[in-house]
């Protein structure tokens, strides 16, 4: 396991020893679980990847039995009672 150095304001260190103790942790620990987190995210663009692909799946879903061939007619779309 590696060592790392790190250098913040006092301040920052106070705030984070206090968040530390509320959670009965260390700073170290604060640290080690956050960095763990950065490195798990993966990359910004496999990020957007997947959430482009959720977001197609969603739109598939969503219209589902939808087709361009079932166009409705200029007094279905002017029917101002179907939207009510």
């Amino acid at each position: 396991m590696a060592n790392i150095t790190v250098s913040v304001p006092d301040e920052v260190y106070d705030a984070a020893r206090l968040r530390a103790a509320e959670a009965r942790t260390s700073v170290s620990a604060l640290v080690r679980d956050y960095l763990i987190r950065v490195a798990n995210q993966g990359s910004e663009f496999e990020r957007l990847s997947a959430l482009q692909a959720e977001t197609l799946t969603q739109i598939r879903e969503r219209r589902a039995g939808y087709s361009a061939a079932k166009r409705l007619t200029r007094d279905e779309v002017h029917d101002r009672d179907a939207l009510r």
